[in-house]
């Protein structure tokens, strides 16, 4: 988009018939109708117009929805006159400052008319309203260069304009097309404070932050993690920006809460006073330090989020916000649109509210009808902690299944101090991420308003949520403390308090699914090597033992067999672990210390089911929801194990309930089952032995465990190549895969270019810089001799881009046998795609040891 506008100014002045001015209208025009087509209304920008009363701008910003179709041209019938309800324009040229224009009579005259004006000189651009106490007031500025000079420089170095520039002028414009359009839905608000987040971001990632060692040093200390190279460094850059605007955000909620009908403005000064929890108001005045939002170039932009926030339509909003919860309209929406692929890393998807209500209202059932709990999740002596609570919906839920036990018992009198002792001193949640974590503060909060219960000191009485890594500090470890901020070091030991000596009775919640790359978390190392031994089963096969939602489990069963000695563990979670070759000795321990086992088999699996029924209909993850379309590829299911305390000499094997719930409404349907009595709608489960002990039916023939493993049958196999840019570097065509890869190696094509012809190889990720690694192979070479035949499949030859200097291949393994010392040898092996050690045969996945193909 800005690469275009520059062009096209370049073209216009480099034919040399252009004027200082109206030659760049439509380069200025076409750069504002591409920002205002991604908008909903659509902004268009229509350069020259009438005189509407005020003179003739230069130009306007018309939301398209309020001119009458029946006007066409616009302005050719003789009609009244339609204002520019998103402003007018006023240009000049390069050459001149915007200071005279911003104190001109034409301005002055265009923003009592219109409201607001956007003056600009091409290289700058500045938003005005008319309410300054001394003449316009400036309510956005964005400078691309700070010269004339310098400008026509740029835009001769159209292709390669600097990091962030875009990014930043993109999100300047938009809002300037929408200052004007009314604030009132909770994701517009969303969306607004994630555009001013992102430019906060960009403009720290230029920043030193050495002023905040002692923060960082504070985080790593209290949550047991390191933030490692690169990746590290951007998270926690990323925190402290999500810290900032979670933080005003739940300031300004609070501050609406503690007076609806205020008329009064929200002062972002004083977001501290309504933050609560000191941990929190720690992290947000290390931030607001004055020199240092300076230092960060942060100060106006809080200035202006704060001006968004005085512009809501509170009443609207709240009206919206409260009917439905705080995460699906405001949190998701905000992370995706700040950073969707640090979103997708984090694995932040809502859980929807009826899995939720579900798991929740399932451990109630259990803690009565196993446990013998009378009053279930009610019982004064019913401590639970959700792990990994993120928003804290889990707790929220767990919150309103209390009360709706209480109106059965008809004790709505006692509600709201069962409920403030419940949220503060037996329900717990942790969370390592700041975001969240303030969320779920923020929710738990307004709930607790809601029902009349409101936490009065934050110092004494606070909700049980605590900063803090749930896989660490489950026993003292004896090492010396480094240096942290107090609040920081009280928060710890407020978690390890709760870990250390709570008799926790149930662990629920949505484990994450894997860690993102720039965080070491120093957990536990039986965490990770409890299941890697089996006494009968088959030994474990291949790394998915290594999953982040592994621990979790581990750290609950840990819990609820070895501390507690009874309780109930409720996940929902990847599902792999229900049959997976690395998950044998998980399997078998769980049938030796729990009771009983419930599996609600949600399916939707992309990779092993393509998300199809057995009848070939679709079959969505139970998190494709309304408010997440994408949410979690991988199959998942939820777990409820329960141990009853009662064990003694008891060594039969767990009861094993088993049930799928396939296609769509499965939310539904699950949740209609919520109090199923005992184990109505399963089916009992016998797990064999020889197969590893799959808590998933398994049919084969009566003589199938005689057959011969695969290994038997292909003693020598290997993974190949894994790319995650299939559709860069392999093809089956030789021509079309060359021609491709010379144009990723061909000077003259630019990376947006490159961008549009491969999205792939220009994509960003956590391991694999697109830009750095292509800078260093345009400069290297396309070698002709890399591009090679490679088995893509079993007995399916392909041609294969073979770079063995860069992280262009995601991971390179030995594909090819070496062949008279040649790398590049035609391949004499099958190649199997392997995961756990073993794979693919004849195109069909194979999750046991058999070989299903005639031995002849």
């Amino acid at each position: 988009m800005l690469q275009s506008y520059l062009e096209e100014i370049r073209r216009n002045r480099g034919s040399g018939a252009a004027t200082d001015e109206t030659s760049f209208y439509t380069p200025l025009e076409n750069l504002l109708d591409a920002v205002g087509e991604d908008l909903e209304p659509t902004i268009d920008c229509v350069m020259q117009l009438k005189d509407a009363g005020a003179g003739n701008p230069d130009g306007g910003l018309f939301r398209m929805d309020q001119i009458p179709e029946t006007r066409a041209p616009l302005f050719d019938d003789g009609g009244d006159v339609p204002k520019p309800e998103r402003g007018a324009i006023e240009v000049k040229a390069p050459a001149e400052g915007l200071d005279d224009l911003q104190e001109s009579d034409q301005v002055e005259k265009y923003l009592e008319e219109y409201g607001i004006c956007l003056i600009t000189n091409y290289r700058a651009f500045r938003l005005l309203g008319a309410d300054g106490p001394a003449g316009p007031d400036v309510l956005e500025d964005f400078e691309l260069t700070e010269s004339e000079e310098a400008f026509w420089e740029l835009t001769h170095q159209a292709g390669s304009i600097p990091s962030g520039l875009e990014e930043r002028f993109e999100g300047f414009l938009k809002r300037v097309l929408t200052r004007n359009a009314p604030l009132r839905e909770p994701e517009d608000v969303a969306a607004l404070l994630a555009s001013y987040a992102r430019d906060a971001r960009l403009r720290l990632e230029d920043a030193s932050l050495e002023d905040l060692g002692l923060l960082r040093d504070s985080f790593e200390e209290s949550l047991g993690v390191e933030f490692q190279g690169n990746q590290g460094e951007e998270f926690f850059r990323s925190t402290i920006i999500q810290t900032l605007f979670y933080g005003l955000f739940s300031a300004w909620v609070l501050w609406h809460r503690e007076a609806p009908d205020r008329e009064d403005e929200f002062d972002w000064h004083e977001a501290t006073d309504y933050l609560g929890v000191p941990v929190l108001e720690r992290l947000f005045n290390q931030v607001v330090v004055p020199s240092q939002l300076r230092q960060f170039r942060l100060l106006e932009i809080l200035s202006w989020t704060e001006d968004a926030l005085n512009r809501v339509d509170r009443e609207a909003f709240f009206d919206r916000f409260e009917e439905k919860r705080a995460v699906q309209y405001f949190y998701e929406p905000f992370l995706e649109r700040f950073d969707s692929e640090l979103r997708e890393q984090l694995g932040v998807w809502y859980t929807p509210e009826e899995v939720v209500e579900y798991q929740v209202r399932r451990v109630d059932t259990v803690l009565r009808e196993k446990l013998g709990i009378r009053d279930g999740l009610a019982s004064e002596e019913v401590v639970v902690l959700d792990p990994c609570c993120g928003t804290g919906a889990y707790l929220v839920e767990v919150l309103r299944q209390i009360a709706r036990r209480l109106k059965e018992q008809g004790q709505e009198a006692l509600m709201a101090e069962v409920l403030r002792e419940a949220a503060t001193n037996r329900i717990y949640g942790f969370e390592v991420l700041t975001a969240p974590f303030v969320v779920a503060h923020l929710q738990i909060g307004l709930f607790l308003d809601q029902i009349g219960a409101p936490l009065i000191d934050a110092e004494d009485e606070r909700a049980g949520v605590y900063l803090t890594n749930a896989l660490t500090g489950w026993r003292p470890d004896g090492e010396e403390e480094k240096r942290t901020f107090p609040e920081f070091k009280a928060e710890r030991l407020a978690a390890e308090e709760v870990k250390q000596e709570e008799q926790i009775l149930v662990v629920l919640g949505n484990p994450p699914y894997s860690g993102y790359a720039g965080i070491a978390v120093g957990e536990e190392r039986e965490l990770s090597e409890a299941y890697r031994e089996t006494e009968e089963a088959p030994e474990p096969q291949g790394h998915g033992l290594n999953d982040l939602y592994v621990r979790f489990f581990r750290m609950a069963e840990r819990q609820i067999v070895e501390n507690t000695k009874k309780g109930v563990v409720s996940y929902i979670s990847n599902y792999s672990w229900l049959d997976g070759l690395s998950h044998t000795g998980m399997r078998e321990q769980y049938l030796d210390v729990f009771d009983e086992v419930w599996i609600d088999n949600m399916n939707g699996d992309k990779y092993r089911t393509g998300k199809r029924t057995p009848e070939g209909d679709p079959d969505p993850s139970v998190f494709s929801t309304d408010y997440s379309r994408i949410g979690i590829q991988v199959g998942t299911a939820v777990s409820l194990l329960c141990r009853d305390g009662e064990q003694g000499a008891d060594t039969e094997e767990a009861e094993v309930h088993y049930r799928e719930f396939w296609g769509n409404g499965k939310r539904e349907r699950l949740l209609e089952s919520a109090d199923l009595a005992d184990a109505e709608g399963y089916e009992h489960l016998d797990p064999p032995l020889k197969l590893g002990l799959p808590l998933m039916p398994r049919s084969t023939g009566d003589n199938y465990l005689d057959w011969p493993t695969l290994p038997e049958i292909f003693p020598s196999y290997f993974p190949g190549v894994q790319t995650k840019r299939d559709d860069f570097v392999i093809d089956t065509d030789r021509d079309r895969l060359v021609d491709r890869v010379e144009k990723y190696f061909d000077p003259e094509v630019n990376d947006e270019e490159m961008r549009e012809i491969c999205p792939r190889a220009m994509k960003e990720t956590s391991g694999f810089n697109a830009k750095e690694t292509r800078d260093y192979l345009k400069e290297r070479g396309f070698k002709s001799e890399y591009v090679v035949r490679h088995v893509y499949r079993p007995m399916d030859l392909r041609w294969l881009y073979w770079e063995p200097e860069t992280k262009l291949l995601e991971r390179k393994k030995r594909i090819f046998e070496q062949a008279d010392g040649n790398p590049f040898a035609e391949p004499v092996d099958i190649h199997s795609n392997v995961e756990g050690g073993y794979g693919v045969v004849a195109g069909r996945h194979t999750d046991t040891l058999r070989a299903e193909v005639s031995l002849e």
